[in-house]
């Protein structure tokens, strides 16, 4: 029993092969497991703060940045970036695409391994590139109108140029299509650059010179027949002034550019008359219909002074024998139509007064005028007309 008492509480005895005992301490199994235990759930406990704390910090997408770079690229397009700084513009909207692809590959990716400062400096260019092109539209832009206001100041000049240089001339009959063309082509532009449309604008006062340059071209090609022709119109004023003044006898003579007409006495000038004529009097008349006043030496055949369509009325002879010739001539020719005819009934009448050429080729004064002048005008009286004489005022 005293051996016995040797041995302490959870001991064991055992004895050994020679019969002796000794003593053996059991392992403390329920320790270390609770120790493992207490491991692993501390591990866990710092894996998941860890990765909360990793979550809860990663970078947030740069939406904002995103929303930036759209808006800048919107306001670049107001500013007409597309039409004046194309290729800066769309340089911007590609960056804006690349951000926005940039920043979704990353959101597809675990919050921990998110990285947008890719992202971010894509879309931080793309709105610089923006900006840069909302700047160069602008500035191009104020040049550019700058540039059509002069450039359309000038045309206006040089129309109403034309415009005086033209008015109550013959030429301007037939030159009228490259005027109004000139007009209607400063107009249009007129009418973009009231809607920021500069460069097209500017593509319409292009066409308007180009206008105005065929005016100016047709022009000189005109004062170049005339002064061709010159010549023969002066001699047919001075033989009826000659005649007028051998003879003491009154004559008519018609000055086309001048649109007047002039009654004379002994081969002076004793009343001038204003007086519309045909609607296309620049040009020899050549046939039946085309407006034009005939020019050349004719005398009073019939004097109306009742009856005519247009109040009172001087007929006279046309065509005469120059007349057939030059219409047989242009037939022959092909200048004009074989079943054209020559026509006739060119008057001196009245219903003028109008301030614009609008007969069929007769030389209109007024009502009043005509009384006047057919106190002196009858049958046989010379009648000469001209394109243009330059005798008198």
């Amino acid at each position: 029993m005293i051996e016995s008492n040797r041995f302490s509480r959870g001991a064991a005895v055992t004895s050994g092969p020679s019969g002796a005992f000794r003593t053996v301490t059991p392992k403390p199994k329920r320790h270390l497991v609770r120790i493992r235990l207490l491991v692993i759930i501390g591990i866990i406990i710092i894996t998941a703060v860890t990765v909360t704390t990793s979550f809860m910090n990663a970078a947030e997408p740069p939406v904002w940045l995103l929303q930036s770079a759209k808006g800048a690229v919107e306001s670049a397009h107001r500013a007409g970036a597309l039409r004046y700084s194309e290729k800066t513009y769309r340089n911007a909207e590609a960056l804006v695409n690349r951000g926005w692809m940039e920043m979704a590959r990353q959101n597809g990716r675990l919050a921990p391994f998110r990285n947008y400062d890719k992202a971010d400096s894509l879309l931080l260019l793309a709105v610089k590139t923006a900006s840069d092109a909302a700047t160069q539209a602008r500035t191009y832009a104020a040049n550019v109108q700058a540039l059509a206001l002069r450039e359309r100041d000038d045309l206006r000049d040089e129309l109403a140029s034309w415009e005086e240089a033209l008015n109550g001339s013959l030429a301007k009959l037939s030159l009228a299509r490259y005027y109004s063309s000139a007009e209607f082509a400063l107009q249009t532009a007129d009418r973009l650059m009231q809607t920021g449309e500069y460069e097209e604008a500017r593509e319409s006062m292009t066409a308007a010179q180009m206008w105005m340059k065929r005016l100016g071209e047709s022009l000189r090609q005109n004062d170049n027949d005339e002064a061709g022709k010159l010549a023969a119109w002066r001699r047919w004023v001075q033989e009826t002034v000659d005649d007028s003044r051998a003879n003491g006898s009154y004559a008519v003579i018609v000055d086309k550019a001048k649109h007047k007409t002039y009654l004379l006495k002994a081969g002076n000038v004793i009343h001038t008359y204003n007086c519309n004529l045909g609607y296309n009097s620049a040009q020899q008349k050549m046939f039946s219909g085309d407006g034009c006043t005939p020019e050349g030496k004719y005398v009073v055949s019939v004097a109306k002074h009742r009856g005519s369509r247009y109040y009172k009325a001087l007929l006279i002879n046309y065509p005469n024998e120059a007349d057939r010739q030059r219409f047989n001539d242009n037939k022959a020719r092909g200048v004009i139509s074989r079943r054209a005819r020559i026509g006739g009934l060119i008057e001196i009448h009245g219903n003028g007064g109008r301030n614009r050429d609008w007969t069929e080729g007769c030389v209109a004064l007024t009502d009043r005028e005509m009384d006047h002048l057919m106190q002196y005008v009858g049958v046989g009286t010379p009648v000469t007309i001209v394109r243009r004489s330059d005798r008198w005022p």
